[in-house]
């Protein structure tokens, strides 16, 4: 494997954006290294060298705007010579894949300590899913964690257009990496990530099917807590919130008296008004997982110029810089901990990343546009599954963000027939949720006790489920 470093200033040297100073210069740098990886043996706050490969690098996805994505590549730790490759994504839209790589299914995790300044720690994850896969995770659509455009206009993607971008990383990524071109590959994520999943496989699929090169083995998907069409997401929100005993009978009987079952647009008074009470009513509680506590999910952020260039050119923010910080019991404080690791200048060199391409780091970006332009994916699981690929659907059971009944409601408007019939599945002889089995290779799966997303709540039970699915053993 080639490896070019791409080396970020030392600590003596000016962080004042490429842009600001020599735009000429950095449209040649940049378009000179679109295809730049780094083998990452050291990160900032891990004790000792990283018991695992991993390679960072940027892959250019389109050359009018100048748009490269951003992955983390971590092999797997079991067999990577034969294991499955994921691309993984995450939600959002416009969330970094590292969340993936530190919160959800990957190698690292936070040590949940109150911060006091400085670095937050990292330890291995004895629960990654590179246990038993190989997992790229990758910041997309453009303008995610570090990916970056040249042209602003390069940000403004949508469901099809940051699809084909995605399609694109895969070519080249796999015509650099060839050794895992005989690997099955599986596209996995969740939330929104679900919704765009089947999309991208279509394209894959269509690519293979005209023996495009690389050949991409691509065998199916997994997607966890996914959005599909808010026909049925939204609205079984009302539904869940009603069996969670968020909502009462009573306001649950008018919600289907007045709304006739259609939670998504209100087409009178009395359903407006109730549907108001309902919004209010799940308001007081954390939708992502019922039972937690409501936490600040704000990223924290400089909160003036001053701040921003200091912390450019400074070791870390000072944790006093960062609105909206939440309690160490929080299921965010790692999201927290993350923006300071992040804006590290030693993080930032030891991932290689590019001067002058992305100032401030933050999980989920939302200054840019995003089109929603594919109202639906049920067609894209349908024509999939159909045509022989595998897929695993799974939900945390305490979901009210993407609720465990909507998905079960589209799955169910495939109509497969059913091959296993629901029942429990297991783990340690406990249920660690339940399971049913359709024609055309398609499963669904709930994680008991899990929220949106099911990985971060529940990683023993989550990581038994992906083994076994990928090892193509039942549940």
């Amino acid at each position: 494997m080639s490896v070019k470093l791409l080396r970020t200033p030392t600590a003596g040297q000016h962080h004042q954006p490429l842009l600001q100073l020599v735009p000429g210069l950095l449209l040649v740098l940049l378009s000179c290294s679109a295809s730049a990886s780094t083998v990452v043996t050291h990160l900032p706050g891990f004790d000792g060298p990283l018991p695992f490969y991993l390679e960072t690098g940027y892959v250019g996805v389109e050359e009018e705007t100048g748009t490269e994505l951003f992955y983390y590549f971590a092999e797997s730790e079991r067999s990577p010579g034969t294991d499955p490759v994921i691309l993984w994504l995450t939600g959002g839209a416009r969330c970094s894949g590292f969340t993936g790589f530190a919160f959800e299914v990957g190698p690292v995790k936070y040590v949940l300590a109150p911060y006091t300044g400085g670095l937050p720690q990292l330890v291995h994850n004895p629960l990654s899913w590179t246990k038993m896969a190989s997992i790229i995770f990758l910041d997309s659509p453009a303008c995610s964690g570090f990916s970056y455009a040249r042209d602003p206009k390069g940000c403004d993607v949508g469901d099809y257009s940051s699809s084909l971008q995605v399609q694109r990383f895969l070519n080249k990524w796999f015509t650099d990496h060839p050794q895992y071109l005989s690997n099955p590959f599986y596209l996995g994520g969740e939330s929104y990530a679900g919704k765009v999943i089947p999309l991208m496989a279509q394209y894959i699929s269509q690519g293979t099917e005209k023996r495009d090169q690389p050949l991409i083995n691509l065998k199916g998907y997994l997607i966890g807590n996914p959005v599909a069409d808010p026909k049925f997401d939204t609205n079984f929100r009302v539904e869940g919130a009603h069996g969670f005993g968020i909502v009462s009978d009573q306001i649950y009987e008018a919600a289907m008296k007045n709304c006739k079952g259609n939670y998504v647009i209100p087409q009178n008074q009395l359903c407006a008004e109730v549907l108001e009470t309902v919004d209010s009513l799940i308001s007081e509680i954390a939708d992502g997982h019922v039972l937690y506590k409501k936490c600040d999910f704000t990223t924290p952020k400089p909160i003036d110029d001053a701040t921003r260039r200091k912390f450019l050119l400074e070791e870390s923010i000072e944790p006093n810089d960062a609105p909206g910080r939440p309690t160490v019991d929080c299921f965010t404080y790692g999201y927290y901990l993350a923006y300071f690791w992040m804006n590290n200048k030693m993080t930032r060199d030891a991932l290689g990343i590019k001067w002058g391409t992305v100032g401030e780091w933050v999980r989920c970006n939302k200054e840019f546009p995003y089109t929603h332009d594919m109202p639906s994916s049920i067609l894209y699981h349908l024509n999939l599954t159909t045509r022989g690929y595998r897929a695993l659907v799974y939900s945390g059971d305490h979901d009210l963000l993407v609720p465990q009944l909507s998905t079960q409601a589209w799955i169910r408007s495939l109509n497969f027939s059913i091959i296993d019939d629901w029942r429990a599945w297991h783990l340690d002889g406990q249920a660690a949720g339940f399971t049913v089995a359709y024609a055309n290779n398609l499963t669904f799966a709930t994680v008991k006790g899990g929220g949106h997303t099911a990985p971060e709540y529940q990683p023993e039970e989550s990581f038994a489920m992906a083994r076994r699915w990928l090892d193509n053993e039942p549940l």
